[in-house]
Protein backbone atom coordinates (compact mmCIF):
# COMPACT_ATOMS: atom_id res chain seq x y z
CA UNK A 1 0.00 0.00 0.00
CA UNK A 2 1.41 3.15 -0.77
CA UNK A 3 0.18 6.93 -1.46
CA UNK A 4 0.57 9.58 -3.93
CA UNK A 5 0.07 13.02 -3.32
CA UNK A 6 -1.00 15.44 -6.20
CA UNK A 7 -0.92 19.34 -6.12
CA UNK A 8 -3.25 20.92 -8.28
CA UNK A 9 -1.64 24.18 -9.84
CA UNK A 10 -5.24 25.72 -10.13
CA UNK A 11 -7.33 24.62 -7.26
CA UNK A 12 -10.58 25.84 -8.98
CA UNK A 13 -10.00 23.15 -11.56
CA UNK A 14 -10.83 20.43 -8.96
CA UNK A 15 -14.54 20.43 -9.87
CA UNK A 16 -13.95 20.13 -13.60
CA UNK A 17 -11.42 17.02 -12.90
CA UNK A 18 -14.10 15.46 -10.60
CA UNK A 19 -17.32 15.84 -12.91
CA UNK A 20 -20.93 16.38 -12.01
CA UNK A 21 -21.49 15.18 -8.74
CA UNK A 22 -18.06 13.35 -9.03
CA UNK A 23 -19.01 10.82 -11.24
CA UNK A 24 -15.77 10.87 -12.76
CA UNK A 25 -13.60 10.20 -9.51
CA UNK A 26 -16.33 7.79 -8.50
CA UNK A 27 -15.46 6.32 -12.11
CA UNK A 28 -11.54 6.64 -11.58
CA UNK A 29 -11.78 4.82 -7.89
CA UNK A 30 -14.06 2.10 -9.09
CA UNK A 31 -12.02 1.19 -12.12
CA UNK A 32 -8.62 1.28 -10.53
CA UNK A 33 -9.60 -0.29 -7.19
CA UNK A 34 -8.01 3.41 -5.17
CA UNK A 35 -8.88 5.37 -2.11
CA UNK A 36 -9.06 8.88 -3.77
CA UNK A 37 -9.14 12.28 -1.69
CA UNK A 38 -9.65 15.90 -2.12
CA UNK A 39 -8.03 19.08 0.43
CA UNK A 40 -6.54 22.28 0.36
CA UNK A 41 -5.75 21.77 -3.72
CA UNK A 42 -4.39 18.89 -3.08
CA UNK A 43 -5.14 15.24 -4.02
CA UNK A 44 -4.12 12.00 -2.25
CA UNK A 45 -4.23 8.64 -3.92
CA UNK A 46 -3.61 5.62 -1.82
CA UNK A 47 -3.61 1.74 -2.97
CA UNK A 48 -1.51 -0.92 -4.36
CA UNK A 49 1.45 0.62 -6.34
CA UNK A 50 0.65 -0.13 -9.91
CA UNK A 51 -2.67 1.23 -9.14
CA UNK A 52 -1.51 4.70 -7.63
CA UNK A 53 0.71 4.41 -10.94
CA UNK A 54 -2.12 4.37 -13.27
CA UNK A 55 -4.53 6.80 -11.11
CA UNK A 56 -1.87 9.42 -10.97
CA UNK A 57 -1.35 8.76 -14.90
CA UNK A 58 -5.00 9.41 -15.67
CA UNK A 59 -4.93 12.68 -13.53
CA UNK A 60 -1.93 13.86 -15.81
CA UNK A 61 -4.35 13.13 -18.44
CA UNK A 62 -7.19 14.58 -17.45
CA UNK A 63 -5.45 17.75 -16.63
CA UNK A 64 -3.60 18.08 -19.73
CA UNK A 65 -7.11 17.38 -21.87
CA UNK A 66 -8.99 19.64 -19.53
CA UNK A 67 -6.39 22.66 -20.40
CA UNK A 68 -6.26 21.53 -24.15
CA UNK A 69 -10.32 21.44 -24.60
CA UNK A 70 -11.45 23.94 -21.57
CA UNK A 71 -13.95 20.89 -20.08
CA UNK A 72 -14.01 17.35 -20.01
CA UNK A 73 -17.24 15.26 -21.47
CA UNK A 74 -17.81 11.78 -20.65
CA UNK A 75 -16.46 10.28 -24.00
CA UNK A 76 -12.64 12.01 -23.34
CA UNK A 77 -13.25 10.41 -19.82
CA UNK A 78 -14.43 7.01 -20.57
CA UNK A 79 -11.56 6.69 -23.26
CA UNK A 80 -8.60 7.27 -20.77
CA UNK A 81 -10.11 5.32 -18.10
CA UNK A 82 -10.68 2.24 -20.40
CA UNK A 83 -6.67 2.75 -21.35
CA UNK A 84 -5.74 2.98 -18.20
CA UNK A 85 -7.90 0.06 -16.85
CA UNK A 86 -6.57 -2.52 -19.35
CA UNK A 87 -10.38 -3.23 -20.18
CA UNK A 88 -14.16 -1.84 -22.17
CA UNK A 89 -15.53 0.28 -19.38
CA UNK A 90 -19.33 2.14 -19.60
CA UNK A 91 -18.97 5.26 -21.00
CA UNK A 92 -18.87 7.72 -18.42
CA UNK A 93 -22.20 9.41 -17.79
CA UNK A 94 -23.86 7.44 -20.26
CA UNK A 95 -27.96 6.18 -19.21
CA UNK A 96 -28.26 2.62 -19.57
CA UNK A 97 -30.61 1.71 -22.44
CA UNK A 98 -33.83 0.89 -20.87
CA UNK A 99 -34.81 -2.83 -21.74
CA UNK A 100 -37.71 -4.95 -20.77
CA UNK A 101 -35.50 -6.91 -18.48
CA UNK A 102 -35.31 -4.47 -15.94
CA UNK A 103 -32.09 -6.44 -14.77
CA UNK A 104 -29.77 -6.12 -17.32
CA UNK A 105 -28.09 -3.28 -17.34
CA UNK A 106 -26.88 -2.24 -21.25
CA UNK A 107 -24.83 0.93 -21.64
CA UNK A 108 -22.29 1.61 -24.45
CA UNK A 109 -18.80 0.63 -23.12
CA UNK A 110 -16.57 2.70 -25.65
CA UNK A 111 -17.04 6.31 -27.32
CA UNK A 112 -17.74 4.72 -30.51
CA UNK A 113 -20.50 2.67 -29.31
CA UNK A 114 -22.34 6.06 -27.35
CA UNK A 115 -21.63 7.44 -30.72
CA UNK A 116 -23.38 4.25 -32.65
CA UNK A 117 -26.50 4.51 -29.96
CA UNK A 118 -26.79 8.63 -30.49
CA UNK A 119 -27.34 7.84 -34.43
CA UNK A 120 -30.23 5.65 -34.33
CA UNK A 121 -32.02 7.98 -32.07
CA UNK A 122 -31.53 10.23 -34.35
CA UNK A 123 -31.71 9.36 -37.40
CA UNK A 124 -34.41 6.94 -39.50
CA UNK A 125 -31.46 4.82 -41.29
CA UNK A 126 -27.86 3.91 -39.74
CA UNK A 127 -25.04 1.72 -41.23
CA UNK A 128 -22.61 0.65 -39.02
CA UNK A 129 -19.62 -0.94 -40.00
CA UNK A 130 -17.34 -2.40 -37.87
CA UNK A 131 -15.18 -5.68 -36.76
CA UNK A 132 -16.60 -8.66 -35.17
CA UNK A 133 -17.16 -8.06 -31.12
CA UNK A 134 -18.33 -4.45 -31.33
CA UNK A 135 -22.12 -4.90 -30.16
CA UNK A 136 -23.73 -3.96 -33.30
CA UNK A 137 -25.93 -5.99 -33.76
CA UNK A 138 -26.46 -6.06 -29.77
CA UNK A 139 -26.39 -2.78 -29.38
CA UNK A 140 -29.27 -2.09 -32.00
CA UNK A 141 -31.71 -4.82 -30.66
CA UNK A 142 -31.27 -3.19 -27.36
CA UNK A 143 -32.25 -0.05 -28.43
CA UNK A 144 -35.23 -1.46 -30.73
CA UNK A 145 -36.48 -3.15 -27.39
CA UNK A 146 -36.35 0.13 -25.48
CA UNK A 147 -38.29 1.77 -28.49
CA UNK A 148 -40.96 -1.17 -27.78
CA UNK A 149 -41.14 -0.96 -24.29
CA UNK A 150 -42.11 3.04 -25.02
CA UNK A 151 -44.41 2.81 -27.29
CA UNK A 152 -41.95 4.50 -29.94
CA UNK A 153 -42.48 1.57 -32.65
CA UNK A 154 -45.14 -0.74 -33.01
CA UNK A 155 -43.32 -3.99 -33.88
CA UNK A 156 -39.14 -4.99 -33.81
CA UNK A 157 -38.52 -6.86 -37.12
CA UNK A 158 -34.81 -8.69 -37.21
CA UNK A 159 -33.75 -9.62 -40.72
CA UNK A 160 -30.34 -11.65 -41.70
CA UNK A 161 -28.79 -12.61 -44.89
CA UNK A 162 -29.04 -16.48 -45.37
CA UNK A 163 -25.26 -17.03 -46.45
CA UNK A 164 -23.13 -19.40 -45.17
CA UNK A 165 -19.33 -18.35 -43.76
CA UNK A 166 -17.56 -20.64 -46.12
CA UNK A 167 -19.04 -23.80 -45.65
CA UNK A 168 -22.47 -25.98 -46.95
CA UNK A 169 -24.65 -26.69 -43.92
CA UNK A 170 -26.16 -29.79 -46.64
CA UNK A 171 -29.84 -30.17 -46.31
CA UNK A 172 -31.30 -29.77 -42.66
CA UNK A 173 -34.24 -31.54 -41.14
CA UNK A 174 -37.48 -29.65 -39.68
CA UNK A 175 -39.61 -26.95 -41.53
CA UNK A 176 -38.65 -23.79 -42.63
CA UNK A 177 -38.25 -21.91 -39.44
CA UNK A 178 -35.28 -25.12 -37.84
CA UNK A 179 -33.63 -24.78 -41.24
CA UNK A 180 -33.10 -20.72 -40.74
CA UNK A 181 -32.30 -21.17 -37.35
CA UNK A 182 -28.88 -21.51 -37.44
CA UNK A 183 -28.41 -18.02 -39.56
CA UNK A 184 -31.41 -16.00 -37.25
CA UNK A 185 -29.58 -17.11 -33.54
CA UNK A 186 -27.38 -14.52 -32.63
CA UNK A 187 -30.22 -12.38 -33.16
CA UNK A 188 -32.86 -14.63 -30.65
CA UNK A 189 -29.80 -14.50 -28.42
CA UNK A 190 -29.40 -10.86 -28.29
CA UNK A 191 -33.41 -11.12 -27.68
CA UNK A 192 -33.43 -13.58 -24.91
CA UNK A 193 -30.89 -11.25 -22.78
CA UNK A 194 -33.21 -8.04 -23.35
CA UNK A 195 -36.66 -9.46 -22.90
CA UNK A 196 -37.89 -12.18 -20.52
CA UNK A 197 -38.81 -16.07 -22.37
CA UNK A 198 -42.39 -15.78 -21.57
CA UNK A 199 -42.65 -12.44 -23.21
CA UNK A 200 -40.40 -12.95 -25.78
CA UNK A 201 -42.67 -15.97 -26.83
CA UNK A 202 -45.83 -14.07 -26.44
CA UNK A 203 -44.34 -10.89 -28.91
CA UNK A 204 -43.61 -13.67 -31.51
CA UNK A 205 -46.46 -15.33 -31.32
CA UNK A 206 -48.52 -12.13 -31.93
CA UNK A 207 -45.82 -10.85 -34.53
CA UNK A 208 -44.56 -7.88 -32.48
CA UNK A 209 -41.05 -9.51 -32.96
CA UNK A 210 -40.20 -10.98 -36.17
CA UNK A 211 -37.12 -12.83 -36.93
CA UNK A 212 -36.97 -13.45 -40.55
CA UNK A 213 -34.30 -14.51 -43.40
CA UNK A 214 -33.69 -11.54 -45.85
CA UNK A 215 -35.31 -13.33 -48.97
CA UNK A 216 -38.69 -13.18 -46.62
CA UNK A 217 -38.60 -9.50 -46.71
CA UNK A 218 -39.35 -9.07 -50.40
CA UNK A 219 -43.14 -7.15 -51.26
CA UNK A 220 -43.67 -5.80 -47.60
CA UNK A 221 -43.99 -2.50 -46.46
CA UNK A 222 -43.32 -1.96 -42.87
CA UNK A 223 -44.91 1.46 -41.13
CA UNK A 224 -44.05 1.68 -37.10
CA UNK A 225 -41.51 -0.73 -37.14
CA UNK A 226 -37.44 -1.25 -35.83
CA UNK A 227 -35.99 -2.54 -38.46
CA UNK A 228 -32.62 -4.18 -38.04
CA UNK A 229 -30.12 -6.15 -40.94
CA UNK A 230 -27.09 -8.06 -39.62
CA UNK A 231 -24.49 -9.45 -41.34
CA UNK A 232 -25.31 -6.80 -44.46
CA UNK A 233 -22.17 -7.39 -46.11
CA UNK A 234 -23.98 -10.79 -47.36
CA UNK A 235 -26.50 -9.05 -49.16
CA UNK A 236 -26.16 -8.66 -52.74
CA UNK A 237 -26.79 -5.00 -54.46
CA UNK A 238 -30.34 -6.31 -55.32
CA UNK A 239 -31.23 -7.01 -51.88
CA UNK A 240 -29.99 -4.52 -50.32
CA UNK A 241 -32.34 -2.11 -52.61
CA UNK A 242 -35.12 -4.58 -51.88
CA UNK A 243 -34.58 -4.64 -48.30
CA UNK A 244 -34.33 -0.82 -48.37
CA UNK A 245 -37.35 -0.14 -49.92
CA UNK A 246 -39.18 -2.00 -47.33
CA UNK A 247 -39.25 0.82 -45.08
CA UNK A 248 -42.36 2.48 -44.15
CA UNK A 249 -44.09 5.41 -42.33
CA UNK A 250 -42.70 6.13 -38.67
CA UNK A 251 -40.29 3.25 -39.06
CA UNK A 252 -36.31 3.33 -38.25
CA UNK A 253 -33.54 1.15 -39.71
CA UNK A 254 -30.36 -0.66 -38.61
CA UNK A 255 -27.93 -2.14 -41.05
CA UNK A 256 -24.83 -3.40 -39.56
CA UNK A 257 -21.73 -5.25 -41.09
CA UNK A 258 -18.32 -6.21 -41.82
CA UNK A 259 -17.00 -5.29 -44.80
CA UNK A 260 -14.03 -7.11 -43.88
CA UNK A 261 -16.16 -10.42 -43.66
CA UNK A 262 -17.55 -11.38 -47.08
CA UNK A 263 -19.31 -14.47 -47.62
CA UNK A 264 -20.45 -13.93 -50.71
CA UNK A 265 -19.15 -15.84 -54.33
CA UNK A 266 -16.46 -13.70 -55.69
CA UNK A 267 -18.51 -12.59 -58.22
CA UNK A 268 -20.95 -10.82 -56.56
CA UNK A 269 -20.86 -7.01 -54.98
CA UNK A 270 -21.72 -6.43 -51.48
CA UNK A 271 -24.89 -5.08 -50.91
CA UNK A 272 -23.64 -2.77 -48.42
CA UNK A 273 -20.36 -1.57 -49.89
CA UNK A 274 -22.48 -0.65 -52.55
CA UNK A 275 -24.99 1.16 -49.97
CA UNK A 276 -22.23 2.70 -48.50
CA UNK A 277 -20.98 4.51 -51.46
CA UNK A 278 -24.56 5.32 -53.37
CA UNK A 279 -26.20 6.81 -50.18
CA UNK A 280 -23.46 8.64 -48.43
CA UNK A 281 -25.75 12.12 -49.32
CA UNK A 282 -28.60 11.20 -48.34
CA UNK A 283 -30.02 13.68 -45.63
CA UNK A 284 -31.60 11.05 -42.88
CA UNK A 285 -28.93 8.44 -43.40
CA UNK A 286 -25.99 7.82 -41.17
CA UNK A 287 -22.75 5.47 -40.90
CA UNK A 288 -21.19 4.92 -37.67
CA UNK A 289 -17.38 3.56 -38.28
CA UNK A 290 -16.61 0.86 -35.07
CA UNK A 291 -13.07 0.22 -34.79
CA UNK A 292 -10.62 -2.46 -32.86
CA UNK A 293 -10.88 -0.22 -29.89
CA UNK A 294 -14.75 -0.40 -29.93
CA UNK A 295 -14.56 -4.50 -29.34
CA UNK A 296 -16.01 -5.33 -26.23
CA UNK A 297 -15.08 -9.49 -26.41
CA UNK A 298 -12.55 -11.26 -24.72
CA UNK A 299 -9.16 -9.17 -25.06
CA UNK A 300 -7.93 -11.52 -27.45
CA UNK A 301 -10.71 -10.73 -30.35
CA UNK A 302 -8.53 -7.22 -30.74
CA UNK A 303 -5.63 -8.92 -31.10
CA UNK A 304 -7.31 -11.48 -33.35
CA UNK A 305 -8.42 -8.49 -35.88
CA UNK A 306 -5.37 -6.76 -35.70
CA UNK A 307 -3.43 -10.18 -37.00
CA UNK A 308 -5.67 -10.30 -39.68
CA UNK A 309 -5.09 -7.01 -40.95
CA UNK A 310 -1.54 -6.67 -40.68
CA UNK A 311 -0.36 -9.77 -42.00
CA UNK A 312 -0.80 -10.82 -45.48
CA UNK A 313 -2.56 -13.54 -46.38
CA UNK A 314 -0.44 -17.23 -47.01
CA UNK A 315 -0.23 -18.17 -50.68
CA UNK A 316 -1.73 -21.37 -50.84
CA UNK A 317 0.31 -22.28 -54.01
CA UNK A 318 3.43 -20.72 -52.17
CA UNK A 319 2.84 -23.07 -49.18
CA UNK A 320 2.67 -26.23 -51.29
CA UNK A 321 5.93 -25.32 -53.42
CA UNK A 322 7.54 -25.21 -49.94
CA UNK A 323 6.15 -28.08 -48.25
Amino acid sequence: MIEQLITLTDPNRALALFGPRDQYLRALRETLGVTISHRDGQLRIQGEEPAVNKATSVFEQLTKALEQKGELDPETVGGILSTAGGKALGVVGQQPIDVINVARRIVPKTAGQARYIDSIRAHDITFAVGPAGTGKTYLAVAVAVEALKHHLMRKIVLVRPAVEAGESLGYLPGDMFAKINPYLRPLLDALAEMIDYDQMKRYMEQDVIEVVPLAYMRGRTLNEAFIILDEAQNTTVSQMKMFLTRMGNGSKIVISGDVTQVDLPRASASGLTDALQRLRDIHGINTVHLGKGDIVRHKLVQEIVRAYEDEPRANPSTSKKNK
